[in-house]
């Protein structure tokens, strides 16, 4: 059995300890050194660079994210195992786990440790698709000759030279397309090196739960409720004809990925057709000022994610869900793009406010769409509101400071509640 030690990158045959530095550290695999689809997510990656900058904090429970009336961000994995998730509201968060040091989010650090990878990755392959900061698909077929090792080596190599140059940690999957690479990297966290191969596919779907198709979200997995699909077993005894009258396009993609089927390209630059970001509360809540907290995040994470790629929007999406799980979402088309933390706030309040109370709701978000590059956005002025281009120009004043002292270095008020 092709067996690779993930420390020392000594590749041998099936063995309990490598056979050259004894690490039981071990991934073996029929296909091991076939396959070259992987997908890399770092582990708990705002916590570990938390943690990386501030040793004080290795050993503790840390939760990103904002004060009491917050919610979490992110967690590291000793505030998970404790029951701490990302969108719990932070005195259910503190209640689970009251030793928790909470740390408010420094996304200037986190982009920067995201470039960091993506350089490390760029020395393995130019075929690379990044989902968000922490992880990202990498196409290697081709690539043996130009490294001399197989891609499993290089996959290995790239999360050691991330440990011991960067400090930080993150999982591989790999496997034969896409749809798999990502769930099995997800299978060993943290420091996990996972395989599905081409010849276990069916075996290894068949018991498992369709809710690891990604992109199923609540809506879509109460549909699959209702029909009685709740593991790929089950999507496997549907026709796809049937699957298609019940589910529209996205019944079409399910008899596909029911059989472990995903022809989808590792698309380098695939342009981005939106930036959003919302959250799913964990109790219903028709709390004005909480909702305003929220709206507030999502808009100012929504800018920095739009910034950090140099892109802008024309249009501003607010998106809520009710609590029978019915949506409401709403659209307003700017005159000019934006990538304006506090334009795109004002916008989705706006349409917040045009609906009146139709709380509670479970989840709120916001998003741009329709993306175009940034460098001619948030020019013309509004004569509708004098204080615009004031705003703006304190956001960037703001944006400036918090680059070179840290994101903490400002906070408006709204982002406490």
């Amino acid at each position: 059995m092709p067996t690779l030690c993930r420390d020392c990158l000594n590749q041998f045959e099936t063995a309990s300890r490598c056979p050259a530095c004894r690490s039981p550290r071990l991934v073996r695999h029929a296909e091991l050194w076939d396959l070259s689809i992987a997908h890399m997510d770092c582990d708990a990656f705002y916590a570990s660079v938390e943690k990386r900058d501030n040793p004080e904090l290795i050993d503790k429970p840390v939760i990103i994210g904002g004060g009491r009336r917050g919610v979490v961000s992110t967690a590291c994995y000793i505030a998970r195992i404790r029951g701490v998730r990302s969108a719990m509201p932070m005195f259910k968060a503190l209640a689970l786990c009251p030793d928790a040091v909470i740390v408010k989010p420094r996304m200037q650090a986190y982009v920067e440790a995201s470039h960091a990878i993506r350089a490390m990755m760029e020395d393995l392959t130019p075929s690379i698709e990044p989902l968000s900061l922490d992880e990202a698909f990498l196409d290697l077929s081709g690539t043996r000759r130009l490294h001399g090792a197989p891609p499993a080596v290089m996959l290995a190599r790239l999360v050691r030279r991330m440990r011991d140059e960067l400090g930080l940690t993150g999982s591989i999957g790999l496997s034969h397309n896409k749809f798999l690479a990502k769930i099995a990297s997800d299978l060993d966290k943290p420091h996990g090196f996972s395989v599905i191969g081409a010849a276990e596919t069916q075996t290894f779907l068949r018991p498992r739960p369709v809710r690891l198709i990604w992109g199923v979200g609540a809506a879509g997995q109460e549909s699959l409720d209702r029909a009685g699909i709740r593991t790929f077993d089950d999507l496997l005894r549907w026709d796809r004809r049937d699957l298609g009258a019940r589910f529209g396009a996205m019944g079409e993609r399910l008899w596909h990925l029911a059989r472990g089927i995903d022809n989808r390209k590792v698309a380098r630059d695939a342009p981005v057709k939106s930036i959003s970001n919302e959250t799913t509360f964990h109790e219903d809540t028709s709390d004005p000022d909480l909702l305003d907290g929220h709206l507030w995040r999502l808009c100012e994470k929504v800018a920095d994610r739009a910034k950090a790629r140099d892109l802008a929007g024309r249009v501003v999406t607010l998106k809520l869900k009710q609590a029978n799980f019915a949506l409401i979402s709403r659209r307003f088309a700017l005159r000019d793009a934006t990538q304006m933390a506090d334009r795109i706030y004002r916008t989705a309040r706006g349409l917040f406010d045009q609906l009146g109370n139709q709380g509670p709701y479970r989840l709120i978000g916001a998003g741009l769409s329709d993306i175009c590059p940034a460098q001619d956005a948030d020019r013309s002025a509004d004569l509708l509101d004098p204080d615009a281009a004031r705003r703006a120009h304190a956001e960037r004043a703001t944006d400036a400071i918090r680059a070179r002292f840290g994101p903490d270095a400002i906070l408006k008020g709204r982002a406490l509640r």
